[in-house]
């Protein structure tokens, strides 16, 4: 205990006005010596950084009495940590254990960051022991998945498998059958459910197992359909997709038109559910980061994650029906309406550029002072050296001149 926490003063100090750990280059050796860490990558002239201050001031403090410390790093202050941590963006927060590390993609709120951490800590895949523990999980209204039956076969395997590698997007829980049935009816067991939006959905059995393949393949067969299936049904119905962990105020405008779009995937779910996951966002920096321009408000948006290319509605938005942007979705899936973006040399330098006068903007709005002393003093010695490159050929030439005219007189 005593080398511990002489260790543990020599690298870290505590924020006085939170239980935040200010961590230094040595933390690099520290983590590795055991122990979960939940650690924020900022930079002091990040404005998104500022606004997460007071938040994760609230995280260390709910964390307090776990096994979970709560640090952050000054990258401009030791940037080897950020390269060993791949951080690449500001703020970037970081579940570490020894030998892996999880980014955390969600909203940056006190309970989002906070269940992150709690569940990075468990194993994949918690057993729920009471009946008492499913019912305070269900008035969460949290979006969970469940395993029912005995924890062995096929299915277990697979369940089991995919939760290991989407525990830091989720939760996964498992229940023996008397402690389920209590709470949803089950036909057939073992079976998998994702509880959400106060409903359960059931994994549907007949896409997994196939009869005419061997053990082997069987097994890696349903391990693809059981993630497929989770990756499907993780999300919420219409989520709300933020960078930020406020939203701005949000026009009666665009609040009706957001409700159109939910009426209108909720009356079709079956009909789009495989093949979109649907989202808003009450702040338009990240469209804007996609659709690589300044988007009006409302508007409609669709990303293709995969190769990264966008569909924009030829008509206003603001004038969409529910029947034009169902004909929309409809020619987005069979192909027939142009694409936008993608991963081409040139849209991904275009990209670049946009990223790059953005996060230049967002500087200048978080603290102007230091932005023109970091880019005005390099960009003044810059143009020093130019300055003094160009007049020294001039000066030079100037005296070549008069060492000619003084040579001439005296001739």
């Amino acid at each position: 205990m005593y080398t511990n926490l002489t260790i543990f003063c020599a690298i870290l100090v505590c924020c006085s006005a939170s239980r935040v750990l200010e961590l230094s280059d040595k933390f690099s050796e520290i983590y590795k010596e055991g122990g979960f860490w939940l650690v924020k990558f900022y930079a002091p002239w990040c404005g998104h950084c500022k606004r997460l201050e007071p938040v994760w001031a609230q995280v260390a403090q709910a964390l307090y009495k776990t096994n979970i410390r709560v640090g952050r790093v000054d990258c401009t202050r030791f940037p080897t940590l950020a390269t060993e941590f791949s951080v690449n963006g500001f703020p970037t927060i970081k579940f570490i254990k020894p030998g892996e590390d999880f980014t955390f993609h969600g909203d940056r709120t006190k309970d989002d960051i906070v269940n992150f951490a709690i569940r990075m800590a468990g194993p994949p895949v918690q057993d729920v022991t009471r009946s008492e523990s499913l019912t305070n999980l269900k008035q969460m209204n949290q979006l969970f998945f469940m395993y029912v039956g005995e924890q062995e076969g096929l299915l277990w395997e697979a369940y089991y498998d995919v939760a290991s590698k989407l525990q830091p997007h989720g939760f996964f829980y498992s229940a023996s059958k008397e402690i389920a049935k209590q709470h949803v009816d089950i036909d057939e067991l073992p079976a998998v459910f994702v509880y959400k939006e106060s409903l359960h959905y059931f994994y549907p059995i007949e896409s997994g197992p196939v009869v005419d393949l061997n053990e082997s393949e069987e097994a890696q067969h349903l391990n693809s359909s059981m993630y497929k299936w989770i990756n499907e049904e993780r999300f919420e119905t219409f989520p709300k997709i933020t960078r930020e962990n406020k939203l701005q105020q949000i026009s009666q405008e665009m609040l009706e038109f957001r409700d159109m779009v939910e009426g209108l995937i909720r009356k079709k779910r079956d009909k789009y559910h495989k093949y979109f996951q649907f989202g808003w966002v009450g702040n338009p920096e990240l469209a804007n980061s996609i659709a690589m321009q300044v988007l009006p408000l409302p508007h409609l948006l669709v990303l293709n994650s995969t190769t990264n290319h966008h569909h924009i509605p030829e008509d206003d938005p603001s004038q969409l029906t529910s029947d034009a942007i169902d004909i929309f979705l409809e020619r987005i899936y069979n192909q027939s309406v142009p694409a936008y973006g993608g991963n081409s040399l040139a849209v991904r330098l275009y990209r670049t550029y946009f990223e790059a006068r953005t996060s230049l903007a967002d500087m200048w709005r978080g603290n102007p002072v230091l932005t023109t002393v970091l880019f005005g003093l390099p960009l003044g010695f810059l143009s020093l050296i130019l300055y003094s490159i160009c007049c020294s050929d001039i000066l030079d030439a100037d005296e070549d001149e008069e060492e000619e005219l003084l040579h001439e007189k005296k001739e």
